[in-house]
């Protein structure tokens, strides 16, 4: 029942699988005590391949993970997945510190009892320590995990058909905050004392984390992204859904896209960033002193600045890999356009150094 955190984890290749691409990212010690990118991919799915989070065709989930590995060029076999918030019951509680592993296992069982929906047969639990509960140092804080068996499985089976081992299993939460303690290099003070929203827009949804003092504070999903861009390229321009989105990482299309199409579209991403972020400040105690973009959106030109506009915030576009070193293969001015994609895989890639 309990394996859903490792402690630590072989050297491994984070993988995202997202609605639309496989991305990886493998990491490798500098040396001097710091990451290096060693290499990354990113391979397009075919279209529904995965569905809401759920992997809806293992072949070509599994295909596509197997030509992104090729097109990383590394022998590296192990892996670490994640799965979407969504597919994940998570809560924190408080336990007495000094518990044994055993005693620390049947706490969480009765603790999982109280607010699963479902039989515990049905699901895999995993805890981990987080902390000692300020001005309580008799407690700690522990991090319970628990995600149904089969959304897990079908993860582990998409990589074994790859030809790889699913070694570690996260939640994309968890490693897009693992990839903040990078990027987060970007802000002033690298965000010590201050409140950051992290907004990674996808093909279907906008994931908002708020981080206070780089602890994470609110979460929230909202149905936006980049899909509503494709679909108005295929409405005007008559494209199929695959021509759509080569158009629109290449080039290629009319002149007026960039007026009558993209920048309409940057236009509402920044409004839906606002009300975002409206809704977190009317609901919490915190103010927003930056926010972060993530995601395939987040690499659209002008979008940082559109939202900086919008919301009168300071707002940067996530580059986790800004300040650590480069494999000499890679492409610095094609890792700055796809770095925003990368946050969860670069998160992943990070638990090959867990201690």
């Amino acid at each position: 029942m309990f394996d859903f955190f490792k402690d630590h984890a072989p050297p491994l290749i984070g993988v995202d699988i997202s609605s639309t691409t496989v991305k990886m990212v493998e990491l490798a010690d500098d040396g001097k005590g710091a990451y290096r990118l060693e290499r990354y991919a990113i391979a397009p799915l075919p279209r529904d391949a995965v569905v809401d989070g759920n992997i809806a065709s293992l072949e070509h989930v599994s295909e596509t993970i197997r030509r992104a590995w090729k097109l990383m060029g590394t022998r590296e076999k192990n892996i670490a997945l994640a799965l979407p918030a969504a597919a994940v019951i998570s809560k924190k509680v408080n336990m007495l510190a000094g518990l044994s592993e055993m005693e620390m296992e049947l706490q969480v069982e009765a603790e999982a009892n109280q607010y699963i929906p479902f039989s515990l047969d049905e699901v895999n639990i995993d805890f981990q320590i987080l902390d000692t509960v300020p001005n309580n140092p008799q407690n700690v804080e522990v991090l319970i995990a628990a995600s149904k068996k089969e959304r897990i499985e079908d993860r582990i089976a998409v990589a074994e058909e790859a030809g790889l081992k699913a070694v570690v299993m996260d939640v994309e939460t968890y490693a897009t905050e693992a990839a903040y303690s990078l990027a987060a290099s970007q802000l002033p003070n690298a965000g010590s004392d201050q409140t950051v929203m992290i907004v990674d827009v996808g093909a279907q949804m906008m994931h908002i984390n708020v981080l206070h003092d780089n602890q994470s504070v609110y979460t929230r999903e909202q149905p936006f992204g980049g899909n509503q861009l494709t679909q108005e390229v295929i409405r005007r321009y008559g494209l199929s859904p695959e021509e759509a989105e080569i158009a629109k990482r290449k080039g290629g299309l009319p002149d007026n896209y960039d007026a009558e199409v993209l920048q309409p579209f940057v236009q509402s991403l920044a409004m839906e960033i606002a009300r975002a972020a409206q809704l977190f400040t009317n609901s919490t105690q915190f103010g927003i002193d930056h926010i972060m973009l993530a995601g395939g959106c987040a690499s659209i030109a002008g979008a940082d600045e559109a939202v900086g506009a919008r919301t009168q915030l300071h707002t940067v576009t996530a580059n986790p890999f800004a300040n650590i070193a480069l494999a000499k293969h890679i492409n610095a001015t094609q890792l700055a356009a796809d770095a925003p994609s990368l946050m969860i895989a670069c998160g992943l890639a990070m638990r090959r150094f867990d201690a």
